[in-house]
């Protein structure tokens, strides 16, 4: 195989008419081009998904009260209902496979003009009543102190959490924060850390809440053992799409809603969402794929023209070789050999090209700044690997009809031959 007089030939066939050659490899580069840049594309569209998700725990459901549209047990529709405290045990015991639950209050926001005050500043802001596993779902850096603990919760503590535009809006710069009091509607709350949230999806108000302990804002704020709505994850392994009718069930029973009304219980299934976009990328990488095979195929059959044209070109110079004796084998490895060399190396430039336009993608995107939905298109290893296997076969199958064709001609045949 690694014969130089072979590869001499092999060069000198494939140079005799170098614009035709070049022609014929036009269609293989452009075929493993587009099929790289496709590939890379959807990653970025990937990335770029992924990225709005930001680290939040996907395997999640976020679930609220609504009006109940059945009655049930003598109490009428149209009613409305709080969770409690105790459903978050009850849940707990009835329902495995869970792994955090949070139950929330919350107040605050545009509706809350000036609620919260220091000093001479005053501000609109989100608060929120949580427990510590909140920040396992929906995850957010902590910039500086701490965020809340269980010493908190059992204790009651008047503390809270401050977003980066709650400092920006309340303090100085250069200010001290931790430490500091802020008044939340007419209650003194002391700060004991600060936080920034990562991919946030445009959502502007982001880093404008506070999150205090469940039990001091519920204490305060009057909200006796209610809860506003919940949190749950799913252990990993388990889809909690599979198991919230089981939680709503549960809830159901301890609150009289008839177990067919569908609308009582409001739920989000960011886990059931994020299992879409992932089927779509899972279609998009197939679109891709079948797309740059297509391409690449009209380029290997225009390959496989080609080399029936040069074994018809050389059917002389194969009769003569015949009649010195060289056994067929070694013309249809001849011939075999030609088609993967102009194969990969047309291939190849279009990994190169296709790479090179990859990367002049990314340094644009990171010159001008992220675009949405749209982050650090890539190919990885294994893209290339399998785009050097379609190659190889590709010349395989492109070589193999005209190798066949060169080895049935016969000796006496092709010296006749003009």
């Amino acid at each position: 195989m690694f014969n130089r007089d072979r590869w001499n030939e092999i060069l000198q066939v494939l140079t005799a008419n170098w614009f035709r050659t070049v022609l014929t490899a036009f269609g293989v580069f452009w075929g493993i081009f587009i099929l790289i840049i496709l590939l890379a594309a959807g990653k970025g569209l990937e990335n770029g998904i992924r990225a709005d998700f930001g680290n939040i725990a996907t395997n999640t459901m976020f679930m609220w009260t609504q009006n109940v549209t059945k009655a049930y047990k003598g109490l009428p529709k149209d009613r409305n209902f709080n969770f409690k405290v105790d459903d978050v045990d009850a849940i707990k015991r009835s329902v495995p496979g869970l792994r955090y639950i949070s139950p929330r209050n919350q107040s605050g926001g545009f509706q809350g003009a000036g609620n919260v005050i220091r000093g001479m500043k005053s501000g609109s802001f989100q608060i929120y009543g949580d427990y510590p596993e909140i920040i396992r779902q929906q995850p957010m850096d902590i910039t500086s102190g701490r965020f809340i603990n269980y010493s908190d919760i059992r204790e009651k503590r008047k503390v809270a959490v401050i977003g980066t535009d709650v400092r920006k809006s309340l303090y100085d710069l250069g200010e001290t924060v931790l430490g500091s009091y802020i008044k939340v509607n007419g209650v003194n709350f002391m700060i004991i850390g600060t936080y920034h949230k990562s991919n946030t999806d445009g959502n502007a108000d982001a880093q404008k809440d506070i999150y205090t302990p469940f039990t001091t804002f519920s204490q305060v704020f009057n909200r006796a053992d209610n809860v506003g709505w919940m949190a749950i994850t799913a252990v990993d392994g388990t889809p909690i799409t599979g198991i919230k009718e089981d939680v709503f069930s549960v809830l159901k029973e301890r609150h009289s809603i008839h177990p067919e009304d569908i609308r009582a219980i409001g739920h989000f299934d960011l886990f059931e969402q994020f299992s879409r976009v992932v089927r779509l990328f899972g279609a998009l990488e197939f679109i891709a794929y079948f797309v740059g095979v297509l391409v690449l195929l009209s380029g290997i059959i225009g390959v496989s023209n080609i080399m029936l044209i040069v074994v018809k070109e050389r059917t002389k110079e194969i009769g003569i070789r015949r009649a010195l004796g060289e056994g067929p084998w070694s013309i249809k490895k001849q011939i075999l050999m030609e088609s993967i060399f102009l194969t990969i190396i047309s291939g190849m430039a279009g990994i190169v090209f296709g790479a090179l336009l990859i990367y002049g993608i990314n340094y644009i995107l990171e010159m001008n700044g992220p675009v949405d939905m749209f982050v650090n298109p890539n190919v990885n290893l294994g893209v290339v690997v399998v785009a050097l296997i379609i190659l190889i076969v590709s010349g395989l199958l492109a070589g193999f009809i005209p190798a066949n064709s060169a080895i049935k001609v016969r000796p006496i045949e092709a010296l006749r031959t003009e």
